[in-house]
């Protein structure tokens, strides 16, 4: 089989987030985040999982990286645990958790390892969630100074900053389907979180300018290909409704153009906050590049009778773990949409990946079903990249099995096996194999 080879500055990378990989959430001084309060609330996670301990990552970050170099990884996206740093959201600094940090960096570094840092992966300080959390306009502010406190601190040596990771979820899985959190159930707060995090991105792109920093900011979005079941008038609406609703448009219309897209103001206007045009000049602020996740692929059928008017079915493909269809093909869709409607600088795709019912046997963990995916997906980036769009890197989600949300440690997407009774890390079969295509840049 030919080798597909990618642009030799390509970066491969994998990703993790703060609360899932951590543990040691109220360590040194740190104060609780929404998280930790939502998955010690009895039945929100699966089996009363939590993060506390999840992979110890925050004592065994050194470990870590020496697994990430054996790997040949060129960036690590991780991102910052907000409520480390400011305990209360702001205010008061605490400078254990800025040294977590400083160390984490400086590690990869000196492994040749270039930091991607996600500034905010869903952990709002819980001291903030009581005054209102992503409700209250003020979250704009509140993050922009957040954010410029890390510029400061980290900006010296982080290039690569991540503002948001997938708003939407965080609107609308914590605040609409409360099923994260903070555990809400109200469209109307779900609207105006997205909103106020359009605000909040601003603020720290702002931000971010004034320090002068030299490097590149932009915005990871979460993404599913969602293509009509029919040709029927109503089908290829009802397609297009979810993917501006559910996919990269609701974030970058706004921050590309100015303001939401065209069915998201013909049909979903009144629960957006009153007035929100006002914001809209603001929001619009040219950033360096975007992130893109994706992890399946439906098709979507119009249905009145159902509350957002849209039935989404699968295609009968095979299924991760997570129940999600495999979808190579919406991959290369996502990635050509999001060149084509905005022309971004730049494009990453921060995460791709799959959960599977991992076992180990005799020391080994045999994943081929991961690495079947991780090919067919990687190839269909290659394609993506020869048909023009300016895709920089790619980074598999996961680095390691860690605490899936609401989903405790029942879901593992990990390259790297966790015994989380030993923290033991067992390298994947995927792990060998991702390290074989960073050693020849190129995928089969």
């Amino acid at each position: 089989m030919a080798e597909k080879k990618f642009p030799k500055d390509f970066v491969w990378g994998s990703a993790t987030a703060s609360y899932q990989v951590e543990g040691s959430p109220l360590a040194d001084g740190a104060g609780p985040s929404i998280w930790h309060r939502f998955s010690h609330t009895p039945g929100t996670t699966h089996e009363g999982e939590t993060g506390d301990v999840a992979c110890d990552h925050y004592n065994r970050y050194k470990e870590d990286i020496k697994l990430m170099k054996s790997l040949g990884l060129k960036g690590y996206r991780f991102s910052i645990s907000w409520s480390r740093i400011f305990p209360n959201g702001k205010g008061k600094i605490n400078e254990k958790g800025v040294d977590f940090y400083n160390r984490v960096i400086d590690e990869l570094l000196k492994n040749e390892i270039t930091p991607f840092v996600t500034i905010y992966h869903w952990d709002l300080p819980a001291a903030l969630q009581d005054i209102g959390g992503w409700t209250n306009r003020d979250i704009a502010n509140w993050f922009g100074d957040y954010a410029d406190y890390l510029f400061q601190r980290f900006g010296d040596r982080v290039k690569h900053w991540i503002t948001l990771n997938e708003p939407w979820v965080m609107a609308f899985i914590g605040h609409m389907y409360g099923e994260h959190a903070p555990g809400m159930r109200d469209i109307y707060a779900a609207f105006a979180v997205a909103h106020n995090e359009l605000r909040a991105h601003s603020k720290a792109v702002e931000a971010f300018r004034s320090e002068g920093i030299k490097g590149k900011i932009g915005i990871t979005l979460s993404n599913g290909s969602h293509d009509p079941a029919t040709d029927s008038t109503q089908d290829v609406l009802a397609a297009r409704v979810t993917h501006e609703f559910s996919n990269y448009p609701l974030f970058l219309n706004p921050i590309f153009k100015g303001k939401y897209p065209e069915h998201i103001e013909n049909f979903e206007k009144e629960f957006l906050p009153k007035g929100y045009e006002k914001d809209m000049d603001e929001i619009k602020r040219p950033i360096d590049f975007v992130g893109i996740n994706y992890y399946s692929g439906d098709v979507v059928k119009a249905d009145p009778s159902s509350p957002m008017g849209v039935k989404i079915m699968g295609r009968g493909l095979p299924k991760t773990e997570m129940g999600w269809e495999i979808y190579p093909e919406g991959f290369y869709k996502i990635l050509k949409g999001v060149q084509d409607e905005y022309n971004p600088k730049e494009v990453y795709v921060t995460e791709n990946g799959a959960a599977f019912d991992d076992k180990v046997e005799d020391g080994a963990v045999h994943d081929q079903k991961r690495i079947d995916y991780l090919r067919d997906h990687i190839s269909q980036a290659h394609r993506a990249l020869e048909d023009g769009v300016k895709l920089k890197g790619y980074f598999v989600w996961s680095l390691m099995d860690n605490f899936e949300w609401a989903f405790g440690y029942s879901k593992r997407f990990g390259i790297t096996y966790i015994d989380y009774k030993t923290q033991k890390r067992i390298l994947k079969d995927s792990a060998k194999w991702y390290a074989n295509v960073i050693s020849k840049n190129a995928v089969e």
